[in-house]
């Protein structure tokens, strides 16, 4: 996907990028590339390849979601996906992206000073421990390529205040994921609410996006510690 592929199929879903998002979009992409030299950020480096299965995967998000100016708590987001992307055309939205590699955590510093962001954060943490000072915090809890959805459900849904959405970006085992771990979802207060099937455009990448709406309050037990969680997920 080259950038005027880029601006055109984000033109489809009602997405029209400034000047200064396209810039800001060469400048993470110039960044990624030069950085991942030093640490492994990703593994798609080709300029074509992080406009599609980067930034247009990570905005697929927002095609069935208005944002504006909620809280977005991205878990494992590594360099940034998908709530860079999101940032940089929701300028409004309130980003904070919890890492267990603290050299990520610089990596990212780096990229909201170079792309002139306002209200983000990048925290060094564990998603389980940082629960415990942020429970119920945010209306949107991402993550991307993270876990399996079994484990990441009791990662996340805790985060997510009532009425908000745990929203899972996953692949084509999404299907089979979910159904395993459903009643964990239900035992933590979520509640799926769609999900949304399609193709990278011009490719035959499965994508399946869910979201989970919190519809009561996840018991305080939850989290448990991630060898646990790891251990025994919830079903």
């Amino acid at each position: 996907m080259n950038i005027n592929e880029f601006i055109e199929a984000l033109k489809v879903q009602g997405i029209e990028l400034s000047s200064r998002q396209l810039a800001q979009f060469e400048t993470y992409y110039q960044m990624l590339y030069t950085w991942n030299e030093k640490m492994n950020l990703t593994n798609i480096l080709e300029h074509d390849e992080v406009y599609l299965k980067h930034f247009y995967d990570s905005l697929t998000l927002a095609f069935y979601h208005p944002l504006s100016d909620q809280s977005m708590l991205d878990i494992g987001a590594g360099a940034g996906f998908p709530s860079i992307p999101l940032k940089i055309v929701y300028p409004s939205l309130k980003v904070t992206i919890v890492d267990s590699l603290n050299k990520r955590i610089t990596f990212l510093q780096a990229l909201f000073e170079a792309l002139g962001l306002e209200n983000v954060a990048a925290v060094n943490a564990r998603a389980e421990e940082y629960c415990a000072a942020h429970r119920a915090a945010y209306d949107i809890v991402t993550a991307r390529a993270v876990a399996r959805f079994e484990i990441l459900d009791e990662l996340c849904l805790p985060l997510v205040k009532e009425g908000g959405y745990f929203i899972a970006l996953k692949g084509a085992g999404g299907k089979e994921e979910y159904i395993q771990a459903a009643g964990g979802i239900e035992k933590l207060g979520g509640k799926l609410e769609a999900v949304h099937e399609f193709q990278l455009p011009g490719r035959e990448d499965q994508r399946m996006n869910y979201y989970i709406k919190k519809i009561k309050s996840t018991p305080a037990k939850y989290p448990r510690a991630f060898a646990k969680i790891k251990k025994s997920p919830l079903k």
